[in-house]
């Protein structure tokens, strides 16, 4: 079943994830979705973007890679790099793989990207599927 998401194909899900972001999108009214594979959550690859994992991202002209957490709305801390799936950012990293170069608009406007270089923690790789 595809999942329409607010960036390039090429995505993966997991199940759980589309079923909490399909709530999100028609709580938060978020429009603008492309496809997205669903796979049950027991089967998404380990260098997956899903929600809750800890990446390290590298963006163009900053020093060095930083670490960000992929969450939803209520966790989000963006100066403690908890970001919400819903932002621009989240949206274009959830689903991407380890080397991907996810890119967005800033709220500004502006064209943005960064590349996901390190995956430190995927929930359903240490066997966490409800979280």
């Amino acid at each position: 079943m595809p999942f329409f998401f607010a960036t390039p194909s090429g995505r993966t899900l997991t199940e759980l994830d589309h079923a909490r972001l399909s709530h999100l999108i028609d709580v938060h009214r978020v429009s603008h979705w492309q496809r997205a594979d669903v796979v049950p959550s027991r089967q998404v690859a380990p260098d997956v973007v899903t929600l809750y994992s800890l990446i390290e991202v590298q963006r163009p002209g900053q020093p060095g890679p930083h670490k960000l957490a992929l969450c939803y709305p209520e966790d989000a801390e963006p100066e403690q790099g908890f970001v919400s799936v819903l932002s621009p950012m989240g949206m274009a990293l959830l689903g991407l793989r380890l080397g991907d170069t996810a890119r967005w608009r800033e709220p500004s406007g502006e064209a943005a990207q960064a590349t996901i270089v390190a995956m430190l923690f995927q929930p359903e790789s240490s066997g966490d599927y409800s979280t």
